[in-house]
């Protein structure tokens, strides 16, 4: 059995805006549901330059405080590839402001902690990363390449071992086949080494693509694209912890609050309502006009009656439209 090592930090990137309350949230779901985490906890800030048009630094400082009492550190970065023009790139460049050699699990801030993050097993020397996705990258084009085409591109541009990421038990040219993540958790031994990597391959991928590439987006798909070179040149893959656990039992990645209400189970919303009761916690998320309608002004039950959660859209493109329709969507 692998055994998880008694301490290891957790990162979260937070910014001014919306990032600022979800990364609140996250932390005090963190302390609710696992209070014996001994690691430290890490909140990633952004730091003014030339690619921010706007500070980017956390800008509610009652947000700020509250993080703090909770044992969040904020730790300031540098933008030096990504910024405003690509805020997921955040995730990348944040990293080698990490403790060197210290195991780390990122958790994308619309992350709430739901059980006891001690409980998995995570094996850090051995990398992975949520496969709560769909297929949304790459799109073959009719008379292009197709999956194994373009995906080969990108594991030859690298020096990668293509074969040996396949799961063979999939069809041919299906998606599933090819290794890919959502990129709203990831974990590894060493921050530093995966964040050089992560850079590394994801500036590649932006500024040298394969022809094999030419008519594909990167945008926002950059960092999922890049990140399943990292997992598989670090020794990693889909098998990297036992089902059920991350974006399941122990982890909801919500995404945005009328998906939560309208697909997450009851015992999610019920911990999404007690994390959020405490009068000092109240005061600040209510600055956060989602979080204000949905959780404390019952817009969240509305959105919620509108759905039978046995029996859900396949596609989360239907259930955002339903919701739209009914007027209740907010970001």
């Amino acid at each position: 059995m692998v055994q998880t090592p008694s301490s290891f930090n957790v990162v979260i990137v937070a910014q001014r805006g919306r990032l600022t309350y979800e990364a609140l949230l996250f932390v005090a779901s963190l302390r609710y549901s696992s209070p014996g985490f001994a690691g430290r906890v890490f909140v990633a800030e952004p730091q003014p330059g030339p690619l921010w048009p706007k500070d980017p630094r956390i800008s509610d400082t009652a947000a700020r405080d509250m993080l703090e009492q909770l044992g969040a550190e904020i730790i300031p970065f540098e933008s030096q590839h990504f910024g405003a023009a690509y805020p997921y790139g955040n995730k990348i460049e944040m990293l080698k402001n990490l403790p060197e050699n210290e195991p780390f699990v990122f958790f994308d801030t619309d992350t709430m902690i739901t059980g006891d993050l001690c409980d998995v097993p995570f094996d850090f020397d051995h990398p992975g990363a949520s496969l709560r996705c769909e297929g949304t990258w790459p799109k073959p084009e009719l008379y292009g390449p197709g999956y194994s085409g373009l995906w080969r591109s990108l594991y030859d541009k690298f020096g990668l071992d293509f074969e040996s990421s396949l799961d063979l038990s999939q069809p041919d040219d299906y998606w599933k086949r090819y290794l890919y993540f959502n990129a709203g958790y990831f974990f590894y031994n060493c921050p530093r080494k995966f964040g050089t990597l992560f850079e590394t391959y994801a500036l590649g991928i932006r500024d040298d693509p394969p022809q094999a590439l030419c008519t594909q987006e990167m945008d926002p798909w950059l960092d999922q694209i890049a990140l399943p070179l990292v997992i598989h040149a670090l020794g990693g893959g889909r098998d990297a912890l036992p089902d059920g656990l991350l974006d399941e039992t122990i982890s909801c990645h919500y995404r945005v609050f009328p998906l939560l209400y309208a697909r997450e189970s009851d015992a999610v919303i019920d911990l999404l309502e007690e994390v959020c009761a405490p009068n000092k916690i109240k005061k600040v998320l209510k600055s956060y006009e989602p979080i204000k309608r949905m959780v404390y002004q019952g817009r969240g039950a509305k959105v919620r009656a509108l759905f039978d959660r046995d029996h859900l859209p396949r596609r989360e493109a239907a259930i955002r439209n339903r919701i739209k329709s009914a007027g209740f969507w907010m970001r």
